[in-house]
């Protein structure tokens, strides 16, 4: 977490900060972003940087936080309040609607995002919390899927949230692979979806 000092800058002064390291993140990978490049773009002392944050690992995390909480906004929230009144699948391709809504609101952040989902030492160090509260999340919706009858009962809801979680990180690449955003994008989602809800068993063997 930023240290207090950077939490007492004036608003202007600590978006500048921020801006500057999405700036930086969204441009290049994690280790070529440079400190030197942020405080310049922030106008702040490089010494100063330090006086904010304990190194670029501990900004970055903030920005990944940030961005975790602004994507939650694009989450349709009357779903969400109402999600008993949804079924497992119509949460599961909203979820992924949302992260292309957000990512066409905001390409830079979401450029920060994937480069997280790209570099495994610093996504299982950074990630390790959001994932737990993913697998929390689709534990409880597999739950709501099962009650209603709509999943298989014999489905082992831990290993079945680990990979739904798994799958929704992976498919990220599959899904921005073009460089672009479009229609097509969510005939992934819906092809994904299709796979998760009949197997990959043929309709006979079913």
């Amino acid at each position: 977490m930023p240290k207090d000092t950077f939490f007492n800058l004036p608003d202007e002064k600590k978006q500048r900060v921020i801006d500057a390291a999405i700036d930086e993140f969204a441009e290049r990978s994690y280790h070529d972003a440079r400190v030197t490049a942020i405080a310049d773009q922030a106008g702040i002392a490089k010494g100063s940087f330090y006086q904010y944050f304990e190194d670029k690992e501990d900004l970055f995390r903030y920005i990944i936080d940030m961005i975790a909480e602004k994507k939650l906004a694009y989450i349709d929230q009357d779903l969400l309040e109402n999600i008993e009144a949804h079924t497992f699948f119509e949460v599961l391709r909203e979820l992924y609607a949302s992260g292309i809504r957000f990512a066409q609101e905001d390409p830079r952040l979401m450029a920060i995002g994937m480069q997280l989902a790209s570099n495994q030492a610093l996504y299982y160090g950074i990630s390790i919390d959001y994932m737990e509260q993913s697998y929390e999340f689709f534990r409880a919706l597999l739950e709501k899927g099962m009650d209603a009858g709509e999943l298989d009962p014999a489905i082992d809801i831990n290993i079945a949230s680990r990979l739904l979680t798994m799958v929704g990180y992976s498919s990220l690449e599959l899904i921005f692979e073009d460089g672009k955003l479009d229609q097509d994008d969510m005939a992934i989602v819906d092809d994904i979806i299709y796979i998760m809800k009949n197997g990959l068993k043929s309709k006979a063997e079913r």
